[in-house]
């Protein structure tokens, strides 16, 4: 079963809890997303590492319920 958006947005916010979320369906098929994440907690990690973040705070349904996810991570300004 697909995830929806507003379940990716809430793992993300609950291990980023001051994160800026923005999460779109890229097909319409609830398998295929782009987010753009903000977070302070961001701040002073390498791209890889905001990246690794957040697939953590997506618990494993990476390649299962969530079939892809294009990030866009980065630190307020």
């Amino acid at each position: 079963m697909a995830m929806q958006a507003r379940e990716i947005e809430a793992l993300i916010k609950a291990s980023l809890p001051d994160a800026r979320v923005e999460i779109r369906d890229l097909a319409g098929d609830g398998d295929h997303y782009a987010a753009v994440v903000v977070s302070d907690a961001f701040r002073g990690k390498t791209r890889v590492q905001q990246h690794q973040m957040v697939y953590q705070a997506l618990k494993g349904n990476m390649g299962g319920e969530l079939h892809a996810l294009a990030l866009q991570t980065s630190a307020p300004d």
